[in-house]
């Protein structure tokens, strides 16, 4: 399964380089000799390999140039397209902190383990809180006064509702 670190917007110039829209990754993460794949979508099972010739901040946005691809029209091939590594090349995270796509296919359950909520099937980052999807029409926002326990390994979000949570978000 890929993890999608940047998707490519527009050819930038005239030797190649695109602006990227960045998905999350600290900036220095793009550095010279990183090998990506580039996917029409991050489900995707199929990409081309590229290595990154060197990466810059320029006006506020990030500029990836990669080996081989030399000249605008070159780029203008890979607009659109997702800069992706495996997800075992995800860094570690600190203790206690978890990457939300993880979280996908997560059982949720209230705290006393009495109810099955449902299932974490995306999640949406607005600004405030990120809010777990659960099942077709529940939003829980992912805080830990509310997401109590979160065990990866058994699959398993123990939450504490907040009165009226559900009432307030189903359709």
């Amino acid at each position: 399964m890929w993890v999608a670190l940047a998707v490519l917007r527009r050819a930038r110039g005239i030797k190649g380089e695109l602006i990227a829209e960045n998905l999350g990754s600290e900036p220095d993460r793009f550095s010279a000799g990183l090998t990506v794949t580039l996917t029409v979508t991050p489900e995707s099972n199929q990409g081309r390999p590229a290595e990154l010739e060197r990466s810059w901040i320029h006006q506020g946005s990030l500029v990836l140039k990669f080996r081989g691809v030399d000249t605008r029209s070159e780029a203008e091939t890979l607009q659109g397209m997702f800069v992706c590594i495996p997800e075992a090349q995800r860094p570690p995270l600190p203790e206690g902190q978890v990457y939300l796509d993880d979280l996908i296919g997560c059982e949720v359950f209230t705290t006393n383990g009495t109810r099955r909520v449902g299932c974490v099937t995306g999640w949406q980052d607005l600004g405030g809180p990120v809010l777990l999807e659960v099942g077709p029409d529940l939003l829980i926002p992912y805080v830990p006064a509310i997401c109590r326990e979160v065990d990866l390994a058994e699959r398993r979000i123990g939450v504490e509702m907040p009165e009226g949570l559900e009432d307030l978000n189903r359709k």
